[in-house]
Parts: C-alpha cells; structure tokens; sequence
C-alpha cells in the first residue's frame, strides 16, 4: 500500500506566515513542525518512508527535501507549473502506476491539515485497502463527522452501511455537495447524512487513471506522453515541454464528481480532523473550548479572549489589553492584526501585493 500526499498549494489565508516562496505546509505552526512533516508522522511505523510519495511544485523542490529527509530522492513528484489539482493526481498516480502493481491500493492525502485522532485514521486507511484488495473497481472516500455547520468545506451525503471491518463501517456514496450556503450547511449538519469532505481516499492506480481516460482523455492522453519517458533522460524535459498543455482543474471537476454512484464508498468517522487553511481554522483545531485564546512565542495577554496571536520574533514581547475575537501574527517583517470575523479578506488583500516582497 502506497500513500500519496499532495503538498502543493499556496496557501495565502495563513498570510503573512504562509507567502509564495513558502507556503503553509512547509512553515512550522504546531510544536515547531510543518503540517507536511506532521503529515508524514503521523503514518509511521505502519507505513515505511519508501511507501510515501510527495507531490509538490518545482518551486518547493529544496523545502520538501529538507524537511523530509528520510523520502527516497525518487520518490518525490515535482510539478513544473501550477494546474491544479487534476493534473497533479494524473501526474502522480500515474507515476505509481509505472512503479507498483496497477492494483495495489493507494491513499490520497494532503498536507496542510491536522489529524488528532491518528490511531483511528491509520485504521481507517488500512482498512480502507483491505476493501480495495477484493474491490479493485472501487474507491473509498474518507469523510468526516461533522462538528458544526462549515460553510468553507465539502460535503459527501451517504446512505445505509453496507460493511464492516474491523469496527470500521463502510457506507453508499450518493453524491458531493461543494460548499453550501449557511442555512443548507445547517440543514446537512443536522441531517445526519451527510460528512465533510477530506478529500481523503483510497483506491487502485488503475481505477483512477481508467476514471481519467473516460471523463478527461484530455487529461489522460497529455499525462501518457510524459509518463513515457519516466525513468529517462528525457523526462524532465519532457515534464516541462507537456504538463502545461492541459487545463487548469479541480480532481473534484475532472474525475470525482462524474462518478458513478456504485463505484465508490464512503467511511465517516471523528477522527478530529481539521483544516488548517487560515489563522481562525487554526484556533478552532487548537482550542479546547470556544473562548480559549491560542498563542505562540513571547506574548503576554489581560482580559483578552477569543483570539489567536502568534509571534514568530524570539526578541519581541506583544502585550494585548482588552481585546476579543482577534487575530495577530507577527513574523519578522510583517504584523497581522485583524478581527477573527474580518479573516476572509485576507486573500484579496495578499492580491493586491503581488510581484511584492509581501506576497
């Protein structure tokens, strides 16, 4: 069993930590790790490094190996421009699919979140490829309890549990809802049939690639003429010359949302995922309760709640006095502060400082 984890994004509502040059998976936010350091830790031991493939942009090529030294050289994926995710999973499983049995189960994960419950999850990965083992036309979407009406993520809206192994039950896939407004987030969450969705799952490198040539050919016949070469002298070049020849694509858009229904199942635990995306998905995975303040380095806090401040500069006290629901970084050339609610215009503000040291 293999395991894929995409480390690509850019990541600007982690501004001004997360910037261009280094995005949010590779700087350190919880107990001085990356989320992509964190990310492969939390596999070991049942997972050997030589099991765990990175995929990433050209740009992070330095990054990725410095932090993750124990991943054999070859086992990197560098992309060498950004078309978003449907490229880069045809890309990368389609490299698998040259190096392993087609069969072999394969797992999809990301690199910028946070897993709490990492017994459960492991379980819940290998007992995702024990079912691919005698379902090798199927795929296993990991999806998650919900702990409140989310506006910011997916949603996979499952039926009646049709197995179960090892405690761990396996569900009907019905269908994906992306980002629903408020009032039909609120109506999901208290349905009870429906999870987030992880983008989490679990399947063959031959399933995803056949899924490929039937709903994108486009997608598929472009990642064919580069595969080819792998193992070459040609391949970079190759690499270089094809991967920009197709659209940019969500793997959601391209593949997973053609679907049909019976191809796939759905596993939905608590295994206290979160997505650390921005600074105020960063407080709700670390609090312990709603009003709890999270920090980080030198800071002295009265009568302030509700608020995340993180100071990166070891030779700087911030003080805050009366404050609620805030958010303050400080890195070593820039000081975020804004209200926790105001958070979403932090990407558009990142915009406007594009071809800046800043961006």
């Amino acid at each position: 069993m293999k395991v894929i984890i995409f480390a690509g994004g850019t990541g600007t509502r982690l501004w001004p930590l997360s910037r261009k040059k280094s995005p949010k998976q590779f700087e350190s936010i919880i107990d001085e790790k990356s989320t992509l350091q964190l990310a492969v830790d939390r596999l070991l031991p049942e997972f050997k490094y030589e099991d765990i493939y990175i995929s990433t942009n050209i740009l992070y090529k330095d990054l990725v190996k410095k932090q993750l030294p124990k991943i054999p050289k070859k086992n990197f994926i560098f992309e060498p421009e950004k078309k978003d995710v449907g490229p880069a999973v045809a890309l990368a499983v389609g490299i698998l699919e040259k190096l392993i049995d087609i069969d072999e189960p394969i797992v999809i994960l990301w690199s910028d979140h946070l897993v709490k419950q990492v017994d459960l999850f492991k379980k819940i990965i290998l007992k995702a490829g024990e079912y691919i083992l005698k379902n090798k036309d199927k795929i296993v979407f990991i999806g998650h309890k919900p702990r409140f009406a989310s506006v910011n993520l997916g949603y996979i809206r499952f039926g009646k549990k049709i197995k179960t192994i090892s405690d761990i039950n396996f569900y009907e896939f019905k269908e994906f809802k992306y980002r629903p407004d408020e009032k039909t987030a609120k109506k999901f969450f208290l349905s009870g049939d429906y999870s987030w969705n992880l983008g989490y799952f679990v399947t063959t490198p031959k399933f995803i690639m056949n899924q490929f040539k039937i709903f994108t050919p486009d997608i598929f016949e472009n990642t064919q003429k580069i595969i080819k070469f792998y193992n070459t002298k040609k391949f970079n070049q190759v690499l270089k010359k094809q991967y920009g020849k197709v659209k940019s694509i969500s793997f959601d858009n391209a593949v997973l949302e053609k679907l049909e229904k019976d191809k796939a199942v759905v596993i939905v635990e608590d295994i206290g995922w979160s997505d650390v995306g921005s600074w105020e998905a960063l407080k709700e995975a670390l609090q312990t309760h709603n009003y709890e303040n999270v920090i980080r380095g030198k800071v002295y806090l009265k009568d302030v709640k509700d608020s995340l401040i993180y100071n990166y500069e070891s030779n700087k006290l911030i003080v805050g006095i009366d404050l609620d629901e805030n958010i303050i970084v400080n890195t070593k050339d820039v000081i975020l502060i804004a209200k926790k609610t105001s958070m979403s215009k932090v990407k558009e503000l990142v915009e406007s400082f594009s071809g800046t040291d800043y961006e």
